[in-house]
Order: structure tokens, then sequence, then C-alpha cells
């Protein structure tokens, strides 16, 4: 039963007992409002949840498994889609999510705006599933010969870490490429048309451009960036409904373990969601190990704080952060 408006309970219940004394009356309107409110502790819950669709917060909406587990406790779940890590994180940062996912970058660049959320959860690596393109016959053979190139990528993306770190391994500089900040879907069109040289990207965008635009793989994450999926909340969720943290991530690892032992139940999951071919969505969970929600340990933190750093030494973030202050007790 939903608890009905205090003021007007109290004011019913204590017109009706009034004559029985003040300790009296007010110990009788609050055992009628445990009644009433079903002795719950905490009113109805709506819990606002971003993703995107490389994620597998997707497949999880999909199957619809935290809705049944969290619906006893009276919490609905509310599911809004971006088309990237940092318009996601900038929600959450001003209190429109209580909970989202995204790669190593936009976190990063949203604390450093000033942000107040948790790191709760890590998935494992997957440096094979973000990689920089180039069309097939592009001049450029390797990360070096991209200097005064034009490349796509989207600004405080995953993306965008891995071709910092390629530049840096092949000598370069930032300043040495013309950086061309674009959502995927613009990236993809400019990309498609010959407006950039190349292109920065993760999948299923990146496994999409390989099978529909035959782009060329110039180099993937491997040895370069973990491309590593974090689960973050909006700090002042995290305090308000910590009971509801643990069942969140149980329900994540459940499904990351079906989809782990069940990919091509997966594929054809998630290839109507995408609107794409169900061969690319193949292609992008071969290859994919963005799996669990782990406990984020002291070798994770380093990880993170090292991407932290070189964005703080590059200029691209105004202050240095603390990665492990954000970082979930799990109390």
């Amino acid at each position: 039963m939903k608890c009905p408006d205090i003021y007007s309970f109290k004011l019913l219940c204590r017109t009706a007992i009034r004559p029985l004394g003040l300790n009296i009356a007010t110990l009788l309107v609050t055992v009628c409002l445990l009644f009433a409110c079903g002795f719950s502790a905490s009113a109805e819950v709506t819990l606002r949840i971003g993703y995107q669709k490389s994620g597998y917060l997707t497949i999880l909406k999909e199957r619809g498994n935290l809705e049944k587990r969290l619906a006893p406790q009276g919490v609905t779940v509310r599911w809004i889609e971006f088309t990237s890590g940092p318009p996601l994180m900038e929600a959450l940062r001003a209190g429109s999510l209580d909970l989202g996912h995204a790669g190593e970058s936009p976190p990063i660049f949203s604390q450093a705006a000033g942000a107040d959320l948790v790191y709760l959860a890590s998935t494992k690596p997957s440096p094979e599933s973000v990689a920089i393109l180039v069309p097939k016959d592009s001049p450029v053979k390797r990360i070096a010969d991209l200097k005064g190139k034009k490349v796509a990528v989207g600004k405080a993306t995953s993306g965008h870490y891995l071709l910092v770190q390629a530049l840096t391994a092949a000598g370069l500089k930032p300043e040495d490429i013309q950086w061309a900040y674009l959502s995927p879907a613009d990236a993809r069109a400019a990309f498609a048309r010959g407006s950039v040289d190349a292109w920065s990207i993760w999948d299923p965008f990146y496994a999409a451009a390989q099978k529909d635009l035959d782009a060329r793989v110039l180099t993937t994450g491997k040895n370069l960036s973990p491309f590593r999926e974090f689960y973050l909340a909006n700090r002042a969720f995290v305090q308000s409904q910590p009971a509801l943290i643990k069942p969140i991530l149980e329900e994540i690892q459940k499904t990351a373990d079906w989809a782990q032992t069940n990919p091509q139940a997966v594929a054809k999951l998630l290839a109507p969601e995408y609107g794409i071919d169900l061969g690319i969505v193949e292609l992008a969970e071969k290859r994919k190990e963005r799996y669990g929600a782990l406990p984020i340990k002291a070798p994770v933190i380093a990880e993170q704080q090292q991407v932290a750093d070189t964005y703080f030494r590059l200029g691209l973030i105004p202050k240095a952060i603390d990665i492990k202050s954000a970082v979930w007790s799990g109390k």
C-alpha cells in the first residue's frame, strides 16, 4: 500500500484519538503510519540508470532481471539511453541519473569538472574492442603517419585516451594532429565521406565500420589502453540508498556470466536493439572481454589514476584528481 500524505494522516489520527491524551495519541499515530506504509522504512524509489549500447547494461535492460529483483523493495527502474560516456557522466553529475557506466575517460573528465561520483565496480579490460581506423586505401600505414592529419574522436571518451597513448608511443604530441571532436554517429558520417583521415572508436561502432565501410585497423588498444568499463553512481544516491548497490551489482554480474557463455544469444538480443546487422554484433562480441562487475582493487585504481594523470599532464583536464577517494568502500 502506498504511504498516505503524512500531514493529512496525522491530522486524521489525532482528531480521532485526541481524547486519549497527547502521549498515547502520538504513539498511536506512529503505529497507524507504520501499518499504512507496510512497515517500510523507505518510500517508493525510481532508480534512474543511464546506459550505452556498447555495455552490458543494455543486456540487463533487455532481459528485465533487475526489475524483477528490485520490485519487491518498491523500486521502479527507469532506463535512459546515451550515445556515449561524456553526456551520461554529465547527467550523473547534474543529478539527473543515479547510476550508469562508462569507459576509463568520461568519469575522469567529469570528476575534474566537479562531479561527486562513486566508482562502484569495473569490468575486465578489453583492449581489442577499441581501435584507430583509417580508410582501406589510405596512405596512412602507421600512427606516425597521422602527423598533420585530421582524426575523429569523441572528446573525453575511451577513443580519446587510445589516441593520446598511440600518439605518445609514436613520438608525436597531441598538437601534431588535427582533432575533430565528434559523436560516434557524426564521426562515422565524416569518416564515410572522407572528411577525416582516421577515427578512434570502440565497439560496436568499430565493428560496424569494418563491416560496412571496409575500414582498416591502424592499431587497437593492445599495450596502449586497457579499455575497461566502470559502473558509477551519483554519491547522493549511494548515501541515500546504500542497500540497493549490492543487488544491482549482483544482477550485473549475473548478466555478464550469462553473456560470456552465450555469445550467440547475446548477439541475437542486441542486434535489433542496436539496429545493426547480426554479423556486426557477433564480431564485436567475439573480441569483447569486458565482463563482470568486479570490486575495484589497488591495481585498477592505479591504472585509472595513470589515465587521470596523463590527461592532467597534457592539460586536458583543469586539475589533478584522486581516483581512490571516489571508489566505493563496499559498505
